[in-house]
């Protein structure tokens, strides 16, 4: 008599666990925003601010994680499980290419990340730099623009050889196309996947890889180059880092242009020449 009666109670409890869940299940989920949850047959999109003047809102890239923020010089979508950003966008106009002396700030938190940007003492004392993934250079067309990219939000651990070094060579080589091309849209990031190192307290993960995909879109001739660079020191061209978007985004999850015509979409993703791209100065 007394198992029967125990049976029922348990039969209770889980009859009013999952009716609880079912009802309340929304609210009962952590901030690792799983990107395989679908939300009534599509992945769930969020903003956690609206687009400023300078968003080019034609060229984002999906969210995987649906944590969307947009600062006035560049937009990113951030990852919680990864306490980085999983892309930052931004267009890079020639005005904007100037090289004004603005004093380095230090780095804060993001406080538009509603589960809250990594704290830069991660990186202290971790060996590794706080690479910026929009540079700082891009922005020092005013102040305020400069000092955003200070935000953690926008940082990702780089060994300083492969931040000072490769890395740095393809942001000057950005910066030089957005002067000869008359601007160009940039979306970059780590590849982020499981099993990375982490450092500091809050587990931020290192990426084996670092990705940039540049769109120039001038004279109405639109065309793509993206690169894929392992996370290491190298003196190799750049143009051997070329990959297609295609496989960054079967890398990362992440749709890069999903508001391209699907068939333009489709050819320029699947591009991996650089014989349009000028590799000299």
């Amino acid at each position: 008599m007394k198992r029967n009666k125990i049976y029922l109670v348990l039969v209770l409890l889980i009859g009013a666990a999952v009716t609880i869940y079912e009802k309340y299940g929304e609210n009962f989920k952590t901030s690792s925003y799983d990107p395989n949850v679908e939300v009534h047959g599509a992945k769930k999109q969020t903003t956690n601010s609206k687009p400023k003047p300078l968003t080019n809102k034609y060229y984002l890239p999906s969210s995987t994680t649906g944590q969307i923020v947009h600062h006035e010089g560049y937009s990113l979508s951030y990852h919680e499980a990864f306490e980085q950003a999983e892309w930052v966008a931004y267009e890079l106009k020639k005005n904007q290419v100037v090289y004004t002396d603005f004093k380095r700030p230090y780095f804060v938190q993001d406080k538009a990340v509603s589960t809250k940007s990594a704290h830069w003492r991660n990186y202290k004392k971790s060996g590794y730099d706080r690479g910026h993934l929009c540079p700082a250079a891009d922005r020092k067309y005013s102040k305020a623009a400069f000092t955003e990219t200070f935000l953690t939000s926008n940082i990702s651990p780089q060994e300083h050889e492969f931040n000072a070094g490769v890395w740095n060579r393809l942001e000057q080589k950005v910066r030089y196309w957005a002067k000869k091309y008359d601007g160009v849209y940039v979306v970059t990031g780590g590849i982020l996947e499981n099993n990375l190192k982490t450092i500091g307290s809050e587990d931020v993960a290192v990426p084996k890889y670092f990705y940039k995909i540049l769109l120039d879109n001038s004279g109405g001739n639109t065309k793509i180059i993206a690169f894929l660079v392992p996370h290491e020191a190298s003196n190799k061209p750049l143009y051997e880092y070329v990959v297609s978007v295609d496989e960054l985004e079967k890398r990362t999850g992440i749709d890069f242009f999903p508001a391209l015509d699907d068939t333009k979409e489709n050819k320029l993703e699947a591009m991996t020449t650089y014989k349009q791209w000028s590799f000299r100065n």
